[in-house]
C-alpha cells in the first residue's frame, strides 16, 4: 500500500500509469496479454459487483452482515473501474498525463485499502460472534455495520485525498514520507487482524463441522478471505517492496491477481446461495439473500442469530 514520496516516484507503483512503450513495436508481449486478461476480468467483475450493488441496494432487505457486503462490492467495483480505465488508456491513449494517471492510481489503491479494511472488519465480527455469542448478542450496537463502513470509507478517502493533494500539488516530501508510514502501518495492522480472526473462525467452523454442517455465511466469509489472501495481499506487499526497490516491476501478474480478487466475490455469493437439489429456477435476488442469511451462531445451538430480529441497517 505504500507509495513513493514524489510524483515521479509514484510512477513506479502502478504500471498502468506509466508504461507506454510496450505498444511501440506493434506486437503484444506477455505483459500485454496479462493486461488484456485483466481487462476481461475487470469487465466481468464490474457486472457481478454491479448486480450485487443493485440487488442489495434496491431489491433485498439488508441485515447487518449484508451492509458489509454492499460496501465491499462498492469497493471492488471502484477498484475494477479504475483498473479498466487504466488499461484502456494504456492501449488506446498513448499520451501521458500525470494528473490522470495519479487520479487512477489513488482511486485503485484507495478502494484496495477499503476492501482490506472491510474484510478485516467482517472477519473480526464473525469471529466474535462465534467465540463470544452471548457477549456479542448483548453488546453489539444496532447500527454498528453502517457506522464501521462509514468510518472506514471516511478515513481512507481523507487519507488518500490529502496525500494526493499535498504530494502532487504541494510536493511536500516530508508529508509524503509520513503518508508512506501511515499506509504501511494501516496495511501492517489490518492484515494480521484479518489473518488471525479468519484462522480462529476457520478452527471453530472445523470443530463445529464434526457435529453439524456449518452455516453458509461462515463459509462465505472464509472464502472471501482466502481469495483475498491469495490474490489481493500480493499487491499490497509488492507496493511496500517497491518503496525500497523501485526497479522491481512485476505489475502485470499483480494487476491480474487483484482483478481476480475483486471479481470473485459475487460468484462466491451466488454459488453458496444456490440450492443444488432444487430443480425450480430461482431469481438471483433469492439466491443472494439466502447466501447472506444470518440465522445462527456456531456454538449457540438452538438459538437464532440476534441479527435476524433486528431491523435492516442502512449502508454507509
Amino acid at each position: 500500500m505504500a507509495v513513493s514520496p514524489t510524483p515521479m516516484q509514484l510512477e513506479y507503483v502502478h504500471d498502468n500509469a506509466t508504461e507506454r512503450s510496450a505498444n511501440d513495436t506493434g506486437k503484444f508481449d506477455l505483459s500485454d496479454w496479462m493486461k488484456i486478461l485483466s481487462l476481461i476480468l475487470a469487465m466481468v467483475g464490474l457486472v457481478g459487483n454491479s448486480l450485487v450493488l443493485w440487488l442489495l441496494g434496491f431489491r433485498i432487505p439488508r441485515n447487518p452482515f449484508s451492509v458489509y457486503i454492499l460496501n465491499l462490492a462498492a469497493a471492488d467495483a471502484l477498484f475494477l473501474c479504475g483498473t479498466f480505465v487504466s488499461i484502456i488508456r494504456y492501449f488506446i491513449d498513448d499520451s501521458y498525463f500525470l494528473l490522470i494517471d495519479l487520479v487512477l492510481l489513488s482511486l485503485t489503491h484507495m478502494s484496495y485499502t477499503v476492501g482490506l479494511s472491510l474484510l478485516a472488519a467482517i472477519s473480526t465480527e464473525r469471529c466474535l460472534s462465534v467465540l463470544f455469542p452471548i457477549w456479542y448478542r448483548c453488546n453489539r450496537p444496532r447500527h454498528m455495520s453502517a457506522l464501521v463502513c462509514a468510518l472506514l470509507w471516511a478515513m481512507t478517502c481523507l487519507l488518500w485525498g490529502t496525500g494526493f493533494v499535498i504530494c502532487y500539488y504541494i510536493n511536500n516530501d516530508n508529508f509524503c514520507y509520513n503518508f508512506i508510514i501511515i499506509e504501511f502501518s494501516w496495511f501492517s495492522l489490518f492484515t494480521p487482524v484479518l489473518c488471525l480472526s479468519s484462522l480462529a473462525l476457520l478452527l471453530r467452523v472445523q470443530c463445529t463441522s464434526l457435529r453439524q454442517q456449518p452455516h453458509r455465511l461462515y463459509l462465505l466469509v472464509l472464502l472471501n478471505v482466502l481469495v483475498f489472501l491469495l490474490c489481493g495481499i500480493p499487491m499490497g506487499i509488492m507496493d511496500i517492496i517497491l518503496f525500497w526497490h523501485e526497479t522491481i516491476r512485476p505489475f502485470g501478474i499483480l494487476q491480474l491477481l487483484a482483478c481476480v480478487n475483486s471479481s470473485a466475490n459475487p460468484f462466491i455469493y451466488f454459488f453458496l446461495g444456490k440450492q443444488r437439489h432444487k430443480r425450480r429456477r430461482e431469481t438471483l435476488g433469492v439466491i443472494l439473500q439466502r447466501a447472506l442469511e444470518d440465522k445462527q451462531d456456531l456454538g449457540a445451538s438452538g438459538e437464532g442469530h440476534p441479527h435476524t430480529h433486528q431491523n435492516s441497517e442502512m449502508s454507509s
